[in-house]
């Protein structure tokens, strides 16, 4: 099993899209996934139609130990896609989990005899760098960073990037930054072209090819709490996502990351002309 963070701190960026779509992407082609909620604001969840305020069960209850793996575990409308969904409940946890005796190591303990049942975890992580993170990063052997190609899409990545490298020496050694996902890029600005180009610059050959497009398909899908390949197969959208998901399985047959390793160096920022 391939287990993925998709994590950045900043918000708005199109982490929770990217997880909700590639999940149902790779399914489409015949993976076993398990997407993992722990965003408090839930909007993975709702992303699916999950009435989030109703369900008996969430990742919180299996963090505080009050809940079993089994038991926090839903089936989507897509064939092979699983999710373990979140409430606003889980914005309590933290707080909750600070004065638990290794309390970066939870959710990897809760998820343990998982890897057997699916081929990958996806892990929807909330825009901030706190415990809930932490947990993710000790979780998962691999992060995927969505960056929006506008001109703020580097800034507060060298943060990001010195907590990957805490978390891989203390926590977590098979740690690897092992994709950059361009989201909302607009092919009609020259302002998404230079990010993406600096984008490419900066993080080389980690930048998927797959570039995922602004799309109003893509913006609508949530609100009828569905995939893009469900809501609207024939759009953009889905089309990217596709795209994605089989560069994410050709990876497997790849020699493994290259570590991108954290510099002092200032990020770059675009430089608009003309």
């Amino acid at each position: 099993m391939r287990a993925i963070a998709l994590i950045n701190q900043k918000g708005g960026v199109g982490k929770t899209t990217c997880t909700a779509n590639l999940g149902a992407a790779l399914a489409s082609h015949g993976k076993r996934v398990l997407m993992v909620d722990i965003d408090p604001q839930a909007n993975l969840s709702v992303h699916y139609g999950i009435k989030v305020y109703q369900i008996p069960t969430s990742i919180y209850f299996l963090l505080v130990g009050q809940a079993t793996l089994n038991q926090t575990i839903m089936k989507t409308m897509v064939d092979g896609l699983d999710i373990i969904p979140s409430n606003i409940d889980l914005a309590g946890a933290e707080i909750e989990l600070v004065g638990m005796p290794g309390r970066e190591m939870i959710l990897k303990e809760a998820m343990n005899g998982v890897e057997t049942r699916y081929d990958y975890l996806l892990v929807d992580c909330p825009p901030s760098l706190g415990l809930l993170t932490l947990n993710a990063l000790t979780t998962v052997s691999e992060i995927f960073i969505p960056l929006q190609t506008e001109f703020f899409a580097l800034q507060g990545m060298s943060k990001l990037l010195e907590t990957f490298e805490i978390v891989k020496k203390r926590l977590n050694h098979s740690l690897e930054i092992t994709g950059i996902i361009p989201c909302m890029f607009d092919a009609r600005t020259r302002l998404s072209q230079e990010v993406l180009e600096n984008i490419r610059e900066y993080f080389e050959n980690k930048v998927f090819k797959s570039i995922i497009r602004k799309n109003v398909k893509l913006a609508e899908a949530p609100s009828h709490g569905k995939p893009i390949n469900v809501y609207a197969a024939d759009s953009h959208g889905a089309a990217d996502f596709m795209a994605l998901a089989k560069e994410v399985i050709a990876q497997e047959n790849s020699k493994g990351p290259t570590p991108i390793v954290q510099t002092d160096a200032c990020m770059p920022a675009p430089t608009v002309t003309g």
